[in-house]
């Protein structure tokens, strides 16, 4: 397989950390983000440790701040000829409503905004690699809803639903993407990665899962196989497509939802 250069977000622990490891031991070039400068350099000289891959880079940002992943996006595009996978992997799930300094909840600026914001500053140079891929990892526990009034925990604020939302904001990203760029030869693809052992599953329900490796292998699928070619607009489950929920597959609500984030970046 031709080595790949892939951009791997929040891949200095769980499913995140394990997916660079296994995509650098297979011989691609793996950007390793992490919120911070020593954690991100911390993860990426283990992963070159264990995969005995020199061409692993460390990368920054903290994804609550739109001028931090506005300033990762300027890095990558100035240091990087290619970028031929962006997996948006990073996220959160937050028990209680946390509102940051530009005003946003938590959960809906990490699990949704920072992943839109940073596909959008890297569209030219994913479109000038051939066969470019962004893949958005979001979960089953995707809402069936979404009240455009409340993304910012306006009128109330449920963990839960705050987390499903954001997930569901994914999907439907997703395939807004995927009908933006099918003459671009960008593919854009979302998964769920399995209930699986992590931070967020324990902070969220107190429960364990199948392991790490099990948890990476949708994403690497989604990023690398050669079956994955040329195929867009998918949500990917145990590398198999399925069926995102209903409201997920609306125009009308993708539509809406690129345009108030549009509103709220840029």
């Amino acid at each position: 397989m031709e080595a790949k250069t892939i951009l791997v977000t929040g891949a200095t622990d769980g499913i995140g950390k394990q997916t660079a490891l296994e995509l650098a031991k297979m011989g691609h070039k793996v950007l390793v983000h992490g919120r911070n400068k020593v954690k991100s350099e911390e993860a990426a000289a283990r992963i070159h440790e264990i995969s005995g891959n020199d061409k692993t880079e460390a990368v920054h940002a903290d994804l609550t701040d739109f001028d931090e992943i506005k300033a990762l996006a300027k890095n990558i595009r100035v240091r990087q000829e290619r970028l031929d996978v962006l997996l948006n992997n990073a996220g959160v799930f937050e028990n209680e409503k946390v509102v940051l300094p530009n005003g946003l909840e938590r959960t809906f600026m990490v699990n949704h905004m920072a992943p839109f914001v940073l596909t959008l500053e890297l569209l030219d140079l994913l479109k000038s690699t051939p066969g470019a891929r962004i893949v958005n990892v979001s979960s089953m526990a995707q809402s069936g809803s979404i009240d455009f009034d409340n993304l910012n925990g306006e009128k109330y604020f449920d963990p839960y639903n705050a987390y499903a939302v954001s997930k569901l904001e994914n999907v439907l990203f997703t395939y807004k993407l995927a009908r933006m760029l099918k003459d671009d030869g960008v593919m854009a693809n979302c998964l769920h990665p399995g209930v699986i052992n992590t931070k967020l599953l324990h902070a969220g329900w107190g429960m364990g899962g199948a392991s790490v490796h099990q948890g990476a292998q949708n994403s690497i699928y989604a990023a690398v196989s050669p079956e994955m070619e040329g195929k867009t607009g998918l949500y990917l489950v145990s590398q198999q497509s399925a069926k995102s929920v209903a409201i997920s597959y609306d125009k009308k609500v993708q539509e809406r939802l690129w345009e108030i984030s549009l509103a709220l970046a840029f």
